[in-house]
């Protein structure tokens, strides 16, 4: 299966997002940027390597799901929505 390449990107923006240093992870359950970006960063790469989704990367775009949560707290979630939006077009 070929890599998705608008899935990518907007894997790749939400790191971006989840990586900025004042980001509040206190409502969801990342411990912390790191763990948040690991999650991240392993998605990224089994999507680079195989195609496949990795189990519960769905459920981190959903309403108040992990990156919600990590939005809502931390001021950016307009974008998270957008993204939120493009994820899902990617998937169809």
């Amino acid at each position: 299966m070929t890599p998705h390449p608008d899935l990518l990107r907007v894997l790749g923006e939400v790191r971006v997002l989840l990586a900025q240093p004042d980001n509040d992870f206190a409502w969801s359950s990342w411990e912390n940027a790191d763990a948040a970006l690991a999650e991240i960063d392993a998605a990224i790469a089994r999507i680079g390597a195989d195609g496949r989704l990795p189990p519960g990367l769905v459920t981190l775009f959903a309403p108040t799901g992990q990156i919600q949560e990590v939005a809502s707290s931390s001021g950016w979630d307009d974008a998270f929505l957008v993204l939120a939006d493009r994820f899902d077009a990617a998937l169809e």
